[in-house]
């Protein structure tokens, strides 16, 4: 079995909780509690996000920020811890810190597995403990010493783990949504547009059922797609917003705000927003916050729904560039790797593939949020107890989501190219141009005149001239493709 268990070649320190002593490596910043989870969780040998433990480390400044504010907290402890978190935010965002540059070192000291107690409460322990040690270290304190800072008397005042947890993952997954997923979209759909703006006079076959439909120019196909990315960008925002409106800080164990101060979680908010630039607000019922994760369930619907989105943008260029010969081979998709280990020449469509792979997996994480979320599974009475598996399914998502499009604008969408003699060539052979014969002939004519074209191998202009259905310069304007792309009064 794997175990984090110290070794007998390593170096360790005692620590000491209100179960008693540990036993922890001697070089890392958290303390007896984090040590008992680890023993306790080690299940996926994975811990939450870097950006979970980012927006702890907001949380807690802006808290001791608040209780300094409030007259809580002395201001010398304050600093100690405020200092403290932007040492964490520092390293975490790739700057200089006293624990290293990156997440990776930062993260060292933050191991607990997703699969821990469901309310986060080792994770919330995990960042009180690290921050006291931080703060004891800055003052030349030994590891430990919980003085002049306590992990919980001081780091964790007017807080539980109850409250802390679900803000941290609405405000990892709020944050993460501005940065880095909007402007993924916007720039998916800007490569769209430009390339529907280059395509809008080509004239190509439409097809629904995967069959032959009427007429549509290359552009208006890419609008589509264009507006896909356009809305999924505001599905986005629409998740950002209901994770910020209803941060459940301030309420303590059940919501009822117990051993907090009445104006600590408007503070909170308000830092947190300052320091982001997201509008997070305090909730309007810390019972609903604190008890359901509704507002996750309703973040993680939106990246579903963007999932599938780009699936459909994906899939349709998949089969555009099919062929080259035996396929519709109205795009060539940039050549990126050789598509066969067997077949010498073969190239795939593997940036599509990749994106409609990220698809399965965002829908497969909605709906372990989405059970997460439910009554009797993870919401019980007063509190949700699968938000670190949440918060870990939320964010991936996020990520995966933002990075598959980047990449897939990058790598695919911005070097299509489109065949334009084979779009354009394929309309004229397209036996649902008899469509535009139905006003003048009839549906039940023009289905007959579609059908014996068909049989003869002709093209309803060929068979229309030969059976003197309709004059020539009649059929020319029925049969203008340009004009089949748009409504006319004619």
């Amino acid at each position: 079995m794997i175990t984090d268990t110290p070794t007998m070649t390593t170096k360790t320190r005692t620590e000491r909780d209100s179960m008693g002593e540990m036993t922890v490596p001697e070089h890392v910043l958290y303390g007896a509690s984090t040590q008992r989870a680890v023993l306790n969780f080690p299940v996926a040998q994975r811990p939450l996000p870097p950006e979970v433990v980012h927006a702890f480390a907001l949380l807690k400044r802006a808290c001791a920020e608040a209780n300094l504010a409030l007259g809580k907290l002395d201001e010398h402890r304050a600093r100690l811890i405020i200092d403290a978190c932007n040492d964490l935010v520092a390293g975490l965002d790739g700057s200089d810190s006293t624990l290293g540059t990156g997440a990776a070192a930062v993260m060292e000291h933050f191991p607990v597995d997703v699969f821990q107690t469901g309310s986060g409460t080792s994770t919330n322990m995990n960042a009180n403990e690290v921050l006291s040690n931080l703060a004891c270290r800055a003052e030349g304190q030994p590891i430990g010493a919980k003085d002049p800072v306590h992990p919980n008397d001081h780091v964790n005042m007017g807080q539980s783990s109850n409250d802390t947890f679900p803000t941290a993952m609405q405000v990892a997954a709020a944050v993460s949504i501005d940065r880095v997923l909007v402007g993924a979209m916007n720039r998916l759909a800007d490569a769209l547009d430009e390339k529907a703006r280059v395509w809008n006079d080509v004239v190509k076959t439409g097809r629904t059922h995967l069959m032959d439909a009427t007429p549509i120019t290359v552009g208006q196909e890419f609008s589509g797609f264009a507006a896909q990315a356009r809305y999924a960008a505001s599905r986005a925002r629409r998740a950002m917003m209901s994770l910020a409106e209803n941060l459940p800080i301030g309420g303590t164990a059940v919501g009822t705000g117990i051993n907090t101060h009445p104006k600590f979680a408007g503070l909170v908010a308000k830092s947190l927003a300052d320091a982001t630039g997201v509008a997070f607000a305090e909730a309007d019922n810390h019972f609903e916050a604190q008890s359901t994760r509704d507002c996750v369930v309703a973040a993680s619907g939106e990246l579903r729904t963007i999932a599938v989105s780009l699936s459909k943008i994906a899939n349709d260029i998949r089969w555009l560039g099919s062929g080259p010969r035996c396929g519709l081979f109205e795009l060539s998709l940039p050549a990126t790797q050789p598509g066969s280990s067997i077949m010498p020449g073969k190239v795939n469509p593997v940036m599509c593939e990749s994106v409609m792979q990220v698809a399965c997996q965002v829908i497969g994480n909605d709906v372990a949020i989405t059970t997460g979320g439910l009554g009797g599974v993870g919401s019980l009475l007063q509190l949700n107890v699968a938000m670190p598996m949440m918060a870990h399914n939320l964010i991936e998502s996020i990520n995966l989501l933002a990075r598959v499009a980047d990449t897939f604008e990058e790598r695919c969408i911005r070097d299509l190219e489109l065949n334009t003699d084979i779009a354009n060539g394929m309309v004229e052979k397209s036996l649902m141009l008899g469509t535009a014969l139905a006003p003048e002939l009839g549906y039940d004519e023009a289905a007959r005149v579609v059908k014996s074209a068909f049989a003869s191998g002709q093209t309803v202009r060929e068979y229309v001239l030969e059976h003197g259905l309709v004059a020539a310069d009649r059929l020319d304007q029925l049969l203008d493709v340009s004009s089949m792309t748009h409504p006319s009064e004619a």
